[in-house]
């Protein structure tokens, strides 16, 4: 019995350890396989036919993270004040002009409470769990999916 006890107390506090852990924060370039190196982005303002670069890998051990990333929004689903599936980008204008990002700097956002569409301008934090499954869409192939629990204003 005292062993069940003590089984039962350790499995406790090691779930209140994991609810309680902050998510990791990361940036843009930690979404990129350390050694690689990518060609230099090319933002195309006129040409609507330009390609999307296909060829970047993402960070496997990012699969199933609980994580906190700033970034842009391109919103997808939802109204005029909310959106609830959105693309989160590191710089503001990314997937509006020709071509996107490559797939490692856009993840595709699934966010059930919403998101109040304030400003398009101004960056945000979002946390969730990150996932290394790819995603594409009408505008962009994308190399990480997240699930957001939360968004914030970006302060830094």
């Amino acid at each position: 019995m005292k062993k069940l006890v003590n089984g039962l107390l350790g499995l406790l506090v090691f779930v209140s350890a994991n609810l309680m852990a902050e998510p990791q924060e990361i940036y843009w370039e930690d979404l990129v396989p350390k050694g690689y190196e990518a060609p230099e982005a090319q933002v195309n303002h006129d040409n609507v036919t330009g390609q999307q670069y296909l060829d970047a890998p993402v960070v496997s051990e990012l699969n199933n993270q609980e994580v906190k990333i700033p970034g842009f929004i391109v919103p997808l689903e939802g109204d005029e004040t909310m959106t609830t599936e959105f693309l989160l980008v590191p710089y503001f204008g990314a997937c509006i002009h020709v071509p996107p990002p490559p797939p490692n700097q856009i993840i595709h956002v699934k966010f059930p409470a919403g998101l109040p569409i304030n400003s398009l301008y101004d960056p945000i934090w979002v946390t969730g769990t990150l996932h290394t499954e790819s995603w594409q869409g009408e505008i962009a192939t994308v190399g990480y999916q997240m699930e957001a629990v939360s968004t914030a204003p970006f302060d830094g």
